[in-house]
């Protein structure tokens, strides 16, 4: 009897060592699941600016926001400027940084981009950028931001530690300097680079610096719409692992 008892311990010693096994092996599973998830999400999701991203070869606009342009600066409360157009970039980079990313279709615009509420494990991006101060709320479309930027404006909180010209005034003003001397008043360049066919529009940073060479197949738009659908991109503004990226 003595024997069977022990050999009883034995064997249950040894599906207990089996048990713990499958549930290490198990877990291990899971941990490379969540590592080759996240660099995948990694590898393709490519911030584009402070309220647009691509993720999964689809474009997504940010749905009731408007960040602050690439090459914006903002007054601070110092008396001096700060690259608040940056710092939106930077951002929404880090809101999105090894994290899930899923976007609510909301409609296209006329860029063909799709209008999205986008989160990042759960967490609404829109809303994150609005309340950091880095992005209006854009009214002229949509209120659902409009008490989370009445808030960070009470914190005087990014943008609203001063008096700041929001983004769409930025690039009107912009877009009005630049159409009074480009060809039949059609302000956007369009490069061909080894980027690809990248349209640079006024407010862009690199606009002053963009030549268009018309014999070598560059054009000029008249907006951002023509240019989609000739087959230019936006830049991207995002720096990602490789670097800034144009």
């Amino acid at each position: 009897m003595e024997f069977n008892f022990t050999l009883s311990v034995s064997k249950r010693n040894g599906m207990k060592e089996k048990a713990g096994f499958e549930l290490r092996l198990a877990c291990l599973f899971k941990a490379l699941l969540l590592s080759c998830s996240l660099a995948s999400a990694a590898e393709t999701l490519q911030v584009v600016d402070g309220d647009t991203m691509d993720v999964a070869g689809v474009r997504y606009r940010l749905h009731g926001i408007d960040a602050a342009e690439a090459g914006q600066k903002c007054p601070n409360d110092r008396g001096g400027n700060w690259p608040c157009g940056q710092a939106a970039i930077a951002a929404l980079e880090e809101l999105v940084k090894d994290r899930q990313v899923h976007c609510d279709d909301r409609g296209s615009d006329d860029y063909g981009r799709t209008i999205a509420v986008c989160f990042a494990n759960g967490r609404d991006i829109n809303h994150e950028m609005v309340a950091s101060g880095l992005a209006w709320a854009f009214r002229k479309y949509s209120e659902d931001y409009v008490d989370t930027e009445d808030q960070a404006r009470q914190l005087k909180t990014g943008i609203w530690q001063a008096p700041t010209q929001p983004a769409w005034e930025y690039r009107s003003e912009k877009w009005a300097v630049a159409q009074q001397t480009a060809p039949s008043g059609c302000p956007i360049k369009g490069n061909i680079s080894k980027g690809g066919k990248i349209y640079h529009a006024p407010w862009s940073p690199w606009y002053a610096k963009t030549k268009v060479s018309v014999a070598q197949g560059e054009q000029w738009f008249c907006n951002e719409a023509e240019a989609v659908k000739a087959g230019w991109r936006a830049p991207y503004w995002g720096r990602g692992s490789t670097g800034l990226t144009k």
